[in-house]
């Protein structure tokens, strides 16, 4: 196994392989990764790249010594940076192609429990359908409150938060965030918002309690919904604010003056872009805002997540991402004027990486709550994904558009000022 690595990686390749064989490869000094077993194996082979990696070390099969399990950004960074494979000269090619003919891949092997199978979510229906989406929904969300509640901290929001300085906390971006948002979408007092997408109801309640508006939510997680009306409740407003579970397809109400659509657009499906527009331009009033936020890509050629890739296995069932130019595209195509755009993926990547000190914080609590292998999978997938979004591998778009009139009325003053006061 360790000269097969050294073959395919390269002697000098920043990590120490040391497998069951009693081999090793790689440098002396690199992170050391132990294959304990010969599935840990079976899965690096069956699954090339990420979701095999992802696997073995889910199940205990690949040890990484020193990982911070709730933040392993720095053992990911040493992978993404040095963990290149080569190709081998034909000889080597053609001894490695014997070395693995002679390995002992168990493709039966069971992958961990916190990854639906492709049957099961076959048997949830069709891709994007509403049985499928709220299963891939439930799967996501519904992990625990109290889970979330550690992870995300106080403010129970899980999007991209904003930060107007290098000393910003996380509680005060992500209020900041809501801010932002408002100020986009002009909320006055006795306004009428739709949040589709609404989460634990933090845009919901910030836009009521702050800026005057009568607000309705709706997501498809029951728990989120239950978590957010019970604070509702509590914070005195239930007169004028509801978050309520349910597809954001079966909202009958029309005439708001404003839409924010805050980390749903991911889940949509690129291909149903233009009826989800058309869905909530058919919501507003004349004049009336949308605001669209969710994770891009860097372009618009590669849309969608890998299906045998860690995110989409793991922790996004069925998600999709394409570049902003899509976005804007559909969005124009089905009458909606653009007026602005800007992108805050450093900022994502600041967010992941406050979540992950949250996690690492509150370790022992989230494992009791939601098991060892769910919390891994969070530490992989937040410390991964603040990689990509520093990398410029994804971005975080925020696209502001209007239902501008027939007669050409778009509501908006010619210079606009959004960023809220620090």
């Amino acid at each position: 196994m360790g000269q097969a690595f050294d073959r395919v990686f390269g002697p000098d390749a920043p990590v120490r392989i040391e497998a069951w064989d009693g081999s090793t490869g790689g440098s002396p000094g690199g992170l050391v990764m132990r294959l304990v077993n010969e599935r840990a194996l079976t899965y690096l082979m069956t699954a090339p790249g990420s979701l095999g990696l992802a696997r073995a070390y889910l199940m205990g099969d690949l040890v990484v010594e020193g990982i911070d399990e709730a933040d392993p950004y720095e053992a990911l960074r040493v992978l993404n940076d040095g963990l290149t494979p080569h190709l081998p000269a034909p000889r080597d090619l053609a001894e490695l192609a014997a070395f693995a003919a002679r390995l002992p891949l168990r493709v039966s092997d069971v992958p961990p429990e916190e990854t639906p199978s492709p049957l099961r979510r076959t048997i949830q229906g069709l891709r994007h359908g509403r049985a499928r989406d709220a299963a891939a929904i439930s799967h996501h969300y519904d992990v625990s409150n109290a889970f979330y509640e550690r992870v995300l901290g106080p403010s129970m929001t899980y999007t991209c938060a904003c930060y107007p300085s290098e000393d910003t906390t996380l509680e005060q971006a992500q209020a900041h965030k809501y801010d932002l948002v408002a100020r986009k979408l002009g909320l006055e007092p006795g306004m009428r918002l739709l949040d589709v997408g609404s989460g634990w109801g933090g845009m919901v309640r910030h836009a009521v309690k702050h800026y005057g508006v009568t607000a309705l939510g709706v997501t498809l997680s029951r728990e989120q919904a239950a978590w957010a009306q019970a604070a509702i409740e509590a914070d005195g407003i239930a007169d004028r604010a509801e978050v309520r579970h349910g597809d954001y397809r079966d909202v009958t109400e029309r005439g708001f003056d404003a839409v924010s659509s805050i980390g749903l657009t991911e889940h949509i499906g690129v291909k149903n872009y233009p009826t989800y527009f058309r869905f909530l331009r058919d919501r507003l009033r004349d004049e009336g805002r949308l605001l669209n936020h969710c994770i891009t890509r860097p372009d618009n050629e590669h849309a969608g997540l890998r299906q045998r890739g860690f995110i989409n296995r793991y922790v996004f069932p069925d998600g999709e991402l394409t570049g902003s130019g899509d976005i804007v595209r559909a969005m124009e195509n089905e009458g909606f004027e653009v007026r602005h755009q800007e992108n805050l993926r450093e900022h994502y990547a600041r967010t992941c990486a406050a979540w992950n000190a949250n996690l690492a914080k509150r370790w022992d609590e989230c494992v009791e709550l939601a098991g060892r292998g769910t919390a891994r999978v969070w530490g992989l997938y937040l410390a991964g994904s603040r990689l990509a979004f520093e990398r410029n591998e994804i971005q975080l778009h925020q696209v502001l558009a209007s239902r501008t009139s027939s007669a050409g009325a778009s509501g908006f003053p010619l210079r606009p000022q959004f960023e809220p006061t620090p």
